[in-house]
């Protein structure tokens, strides 16, 4: 049993679902034993040390950009305007970005919170922003 917070780490899940469908529809406990039961059938956690979960459903969570995106910059700015608020991955950030890019933010948000003389919480949204696709680049070398 785990006698200290320190020695826990929070764990975070995105599956796609629309409404209706049986994902969507699924009861709350029911959706989060099978993501525990998932977890545990690739070896990543012991359903055991388990101590809380919760299940947030949002509804057409995906970016759509509709010749908004634009404005971007605004939305950011207002964003980093909220104290102890780091907006991180697809949602967060209202962008596309793949899941390597979706965790990089989340780890520069960790750095910004635990160092943040050395890194600004702005720094998060400069993930990401090269004009040219990094697999793109990789082919080219």
């Amino acid at each position: 049993m785990v006698k200290d917070l320190e020695d826990t780490v929070w764990i975070g899940l995105e599956y796609f679902a629309n409404e209706g469908d049986e994902l969507w529809e699924m009861p709350d406990r029911r959706f989060i034993e099978f993501a525990i039961d998932e977890l545990a059938s690739i070896n990543v956690i012991d359903k055991a040390d388990v101590l809380d979960a919760t299940r947030i459903k949002v509804k057409k969570a995906y970016p759509a950009y509709f010749d908004s995106y634009k404005d971007i910059k605004v939305v950011q700015d207002h964003l980093c305007g909220v104290e102890n608020l780091y907006c991180v991955g697809r949602n967060g950030q209202h962008r596309y970005n793949n899941m390597d890019h979706s965790m990089l933010t989340a780890i520069d948000a960790v750095k910004s919170i635990l160092h943040p003389e050395e890194f600004k919480r702005e720094d998060i949204w400069k993930v990401n922003t090269e004009t040219e696709y990094h697999e793109s680049k990789k082919a080219e070398e």
